[in-house]
């Protein structure tokens, strides 16, 4: 493909000064500039400013011939004109030329069949190691980019001259392959961008692109974790005997499961050694990056439970950090699928087999709840419904994703499991949350095969085949009506969740053994 950035745009093309430059060299660079501290241990303390999140009302895609029938337009996936972007890529680049710029030749997926080669282009030393570290370092390659970011959070967009909403703005376009970052210090901005392209040109391959976390058992049997925030995907994922293939984003393709990235960017909120000690060890070492910490001024040490700046501190660091990661960041096709829902109302089963319909259903649904005080304004449990795990990220219909997803169990007899990591013997102030001991035995007993003829009983409200025994588990757990001293309060909860499950359902259009596969 012909490279579009062409002069007056020096700073995105080779070669130039700071290019590709080491850990150490950025870290010395971030310092001296003022960017980020030094932690006690070595990694690099960056604060990220106004945004410690990302600015999902401020991402674009440009509607044009290649985007305007294959995007779902509307709040998550916003149109910006060829026009407006155009206008805006050439006052970014006029900006560029003024700054001391860093720039990174990396990939974007670990099968070579799939990757893209992306150029990213950043203002800050620091954003450059946080690309360096999150996507995947291979052969050096110099020339053409599959895809290109420029980050400026220096940049301030004119929302009437570029047709935005706010000065901050993260739009794509696929025509001129560019990533347009402006207006914020927020670094997840750059990964999710490509996340969010990958998401987009991968289906026409007859790949499956998913948020989840994916690792792999001695015997060789993988699993795939999806899961919203809170939910248990990384507890659970991270697996001593199991090796880890990566944390956040995959691809499912006809020859297996590969990850997106080269690193992992965990949260750190309330981080300790004991619960999770391999992040825990990330954050003590030289190449680290963490994101919105706060340090102590004499010793540097961080203090993981000061959330003064936010909730959504961060660690940004190689896989490779990890013992037991993946060295190449692929597996085979996975013998276990997990989806996992922390259910605040208290109501669903802890585990529950799916067929492939019912999979799609979930898939589609991608629930979890948020319990009550976790934001103002929330005094009962919320449920939260994000399609496919990963709605923000995910530019085309939602029926593209759960086809291809129904495909691909049906064609390797991948298992189902619906695993509910939230509340048993009532709601959220009422029940008990499900203990980790016993959440980790259910699947445990998911992935080992040790429920495979196992009997089941289907729930009356849910329509999900729950089975009736499983090692290490009280067999009363299973049954999540006889947790609650009152029967019939239950059955009010749980009809009161399946009829959210039904009209957030509403919505796709998918074939009736789908649908029919949901709550009753």
């Amino acid at each position: 493909m012909a490279d579009t950035l062409t002069r007056p745009q020096d700073a995105l093309m080779d070669p130039f000064p700071n290019q590709d430059l080491a850990a150490a060299a950025l870290v010395e660079r971030a310092v001296s500039r003022g960017e980020a501290r030094l932690a006690a241990g070595g990694a690099l303390a960056a604060d990220t400013g106004r945004f410690t999140g990302r600015s999902p009302a401020d991402r674009y895609l440009v509607r044009d011939a290649q985007t305007e029938r294959a995007v779902a337009w509307g709040a998550v996936n916003q149109p910006l004109s060829p026009e407006h972007f155009a206008l805006l890529k050439r006052d970014m680049l006029q900006t560029a030329e003024d700054l001391e710029l860093f720039t990174q030749h990396l990939y974007a997926g670990t099968d070579p069949a799939h990757r893209l080669r992306v150029r990213v282009t950043t203002e800050r030393a620091w954003h450059s190691l946080f690309a360096q570290n999150m996507f995947v370092r291979g052969e050096p390659w110099a020339g053409e980019a599959d895809f290109t970011v420029l980050s400026l959070p220096s940049f301030r967009a004119d929302p009437a001259r570029h047709g935005l909403r706010s000065s901050t703005v993260i739009a794509v376009s696929f025509a001129d392959r560019l990533v347009l970052v402006g207006g914020t210090e927020y670094a997840g901005e750059i990964k999710k961008s490509i996340f969010s392209v990958l998401n987009f040109t991968l289906p026409d391959a007859g790949v499956l692109p998913m948020h989840c976390s994916a690792n792999v058992g001695a015997d060789g049997r993988g699993a795939l974790f999806f899961g919203l925030s809170g939910t248990g995907k990384t507890t659970l994922s991270a697996d001593a005997a199991r090796t880890l293939v990566g944390d956040d984003e995959h691809g499912w393709s006809d020859e297996g499961v590969f990850n997106f990235e080269g690193g992992c960017y965990a949260k750190v909120v309330n981080l300790n050694a004991e619960a999770e000690p391999e992040i825990y060890a990330t954050t003590g070492r030289f190449g680290t990056i963490l994101e919105n910490v706060v340090l102590s001024e004499t010793t540097r040490e961080v203090d993981f439970t000061d959330t003064r700046k936010t909730q959504n501190t961060r660690a940004s660091y190689p896989i490779d950090f990890i013992p037991n990661s993946s060295p190449t960041g692929r597996a085979g096709h996975p013998s276990t699928v997990l989806f996992l829902s922390a259910d605040a109302f208290g109501v669903l089963p802890p585990l529950a087999k799916l067929s492939p319909e019912a999979a799609m259903y979930h898939f589609l649904s991608g629930y979890t709840a948020k319990v009550a005080g976790t934001e103002r304004g929330v005094s009962e449990p919320s449920a939260t419904f994000s399609t496919c795990f990963g709605a923000p990220f995910m530019p085309r219909s939602p029926d593209v994703y759960a086809e291809l997803l129904g495909d691909k169990l049906r064609a390797h007899g991948t298992e189902v499991w619906l695993v509910n990591t939230g509340w048993s013997g009532g709601p959220y102030g009422v029940g008990q949350r499900i203990a980790l001991r016993h959440t980790r035995a259910l699947v445990q007993a998911a992935l080992s095969g040790e429920l495979d003829g196992v009997p089941t009983a289907r729930h009356p409200v849910f329509n999900l085949d729950v089975p009736t025994r499983c090692p290490g588990v009280p067999r009363e757990l299973l049954e999540p009506r006889a947790t609650w001293a009152d029967g019939a309060a239950y059955d009010a909860q749980a009809e009161r969740l399946a009829a959210m499950f039904r009209e957030n359902f509403r919505q796709y259009r998918v074939p009736e053994a789908v649908r029919a596969a949901g709550p009753r």
